[in-house]
């Protein structure tokens, strides 16, 4: 049987770094998408191949449509039929209140987490319906639930949409064959929290956590992977929480 071949965004660190690696440990070949660092993207995609899969690297920002295409047409051009997405890249804009936060900021989260989630999403639909079948993992928050006061409500405003989208989706594609679900992580020990402006910010959480510590992201990566596995292949329309009891 032909290996999965799985196009993974925001593919060159945290999440969706361990994500990549662990797909690939499963059999799958994989494209990983980043906007930014290709030298971290290559060092995933090594990675990948000593797993003994192919892997394609791509730069893309998700909010352009241009991007979106090319980071797909090269996935089908270099390694095969896409039969995964797991649409992981996003933004949060530093930590503050909402009142304090830029529009240009606003703009940038609700553009990367929402828009290129949908951009993503309808071009892996468009190739996974005309074929039958497909899996979709989207990548939410615990936040879409909790709201994040004082902290990121833009951000986790955007992530209640991608739950949506996934009820929504699953509803839809289910009868073409096509899965969909998401996993909504909590509090995750990655990069993330240095981008917002708080690099201890995981660490300083962990007593507001029932299981008292930070995720991992090889954590989120197995409940990806899991969602993506023929062992979950009645399961659509779930989000999957993985927070630890958050």
């Amino acid at each position: 049987m032909a290996r999965p071949v799985t196009v993974v965004t925001g593919g060159s660190r945290g999440i969706g770094a361990a994500t990549c690696l662990r797909l690939a440990a499963d059999g799958h070949d994989v494209a990983v998408g980043y906007v930014r660092d290709a030298d971290a993207a290559e060092t995933v995609a090594r990675g990948v191949r000593e797993a003994g899969a192919r892997c394609v690297t791509v730069r893309a920002d998700t909010a352009e449509e241009a991007d979106v295409e090319r980071l797909f047409d090269t996935a089908e051009e270099r390694l095969g039929p896409v039969t995964g997405l797991v649409n992981n890249a996003a933004v949060t804009g530093p930590l503050g209140r909402f009142t304090e936060v830029q529009t240009a900021d606003l703009r940038r989260v609700v553009e990367v987490n929402l828009l290129g989630t949908l951009l993503c999403a309808r071009r892996a639909a468009r190739l996974m319906t005309a074929r039958g079948s497909g899996v979709i993992v989207n990548v939410s928050s615990a936040a879409a639930t909790l709201g994040s006061p004082g902290e990121y409500v833009h951000y986790a405003a955007t992530k209640a949409a991608v739950d949506a989208l996934t009820l929504g989706l699953a509803k839809e594609l289910g009868p073409d064959g096509v899965r969909v679900n998401a996993v909504a992580p909590g509090v995750i020990d990655t990069e993330m929290h240095a981008a917002m402006g708080a690099p201890d910010r995981a660490h300083r959480a962990a007593p507001t956590i029932p299981l008292r510590r930070p995720g991992q992201a090889e954590e989120i990566a197995a409940a990806i992977a899991w969602l993506m596995s023929p062992e979950a292949s009645y399961t659509t329309g779930a989000v999957l929480r993985v927070s630890g009891g958050r």
